[in-house]
């Protein structure tokens, strides 16, 4: 059950944000990103006024501030 959640949780990660072609390796940089990338994910997950994916949600944030305030601000109106 572990191994379940864990893979559905890498994969999720390397779809929406590519996490597996990341090339950060020294230092704490890796550590950090994978901690920014889960609190994305998680505030992501939570918007749920956006009927698509989290891939999609994450480029409708990119493309529309609106959209990226009331994800950030975790607000579903």
């Amino acid at each position: 059950m572990h191994w379940g959640i864990e893979n559905s949780l890498h994969w999720r990660l390397d779809i929406a944000f590519r996490e597996d072609e990341s090339r950060i390796r020294k230092g704490n940089g890796a550590e950090n990103l994978a901690i920014l990338r889960h609190i994305a994910l998680n505030l992501l997950e939570k918007e749920d006024t956006a009927k698509v994916g989290i891939k999609n949600k994450r480029l409708m944030a990119g493309w529309d501030d609106s959209y990226l305030e009331k994800v950030l601000a975790g607000l579903a109106s």
